[in-house]
This record gives C-alpha cells, structure tokens and sequence, in this order.
C-alpha cells in the first residue's frame, strides 16, 4: 500500500513494487511549500475516477494506481480495494495537481501531514 511521508522538505509518496509496476511510475516527490491542502476522503476510487486518459492500472472500485489527465488536472492516484478511503493532497507548483491516496486511517494520515504547519503553510516535521 502507498505511504506518504515527509523527508526534510519534502512530501514523499512512496509506492511498494507492485503499484510502481500498476502505476508506471516511481515514487513521487514534492517540495513540502506545494502541499497547499489535505482533505479526507470518504470514497477515494470515486476522486480517482475521474473522466480523461489514464497512465497505469484501472478496475472500477478495485485498484486505481497511475496518472489520470482529466477535468483539467493531472491526478496520480493509489487507491486498492483494502483502502477505499483515502485522502486529497492538492498541489500547487508540482507535476501534479492532486494525489489521490487510499489510507487505512485517513484522518492519522492528514493529522500527520497536517501538524505544524506554520501561518496556514504547508506540513512540517518539526
């Protein structure tokens, strides 16, 4: 399962083997300042599936993992049937507008990515 984390200054969305091969992608990378939202999904195969062209792995409400071009966006998603919820990172400034990533507790996740964050700026570790 995808796990995000922050390294220094940055967000890191680590992928396991398998969605690197699902996704056609390695794991993705952004400077902590484009973290510019974090929203709790209830339904993250729905946030994934949006209309356009997608780059990678796709069987409605299963597995979602690749880069998905559409609704004026370029979304990568890693969501599995075992995490139908998930959370939203919006991204301003970054090769993506969206992560969408399945989580088994989305709230902790957020709450992670979410504390201590300076005058409304992006996550820190400190």
């Amino acid at each position: 399962m995808a796990e995000l984390a922050i390294e220094d200054d940055e967000l890191v969305l680590r992928l396991t083997r398998a969605e690197r091969l699902e996704g056609v992608h390695d794991d993705l990378r952004v400077p902590i300042s484009a973290v510019h939202g974090v929203e709790i999904l209830e339904d993250a195969h729905a946030a994934a599936d949006v209309v356009g062209v997608k780059v990678g792995t796709r069987l409605p409400r299963v597995v979602e993992v690749g880069t998905i071009y559409g609704a004026g966006k370029k979304i990568f998603a890693a969501v599995h049937r075992s995490t139908p919820r998930g959370i939203r990172v919006s991204l301003t400034g970054a090769s993506q507008d969206e992560w969408v990533v399945g989580c088994v507790d989305p709230e902790a996740v957020a709450a992670s990515l979410t504390s201590g964050r300076r005058d409304g700026g992006a996550p820190s570790t400190r």
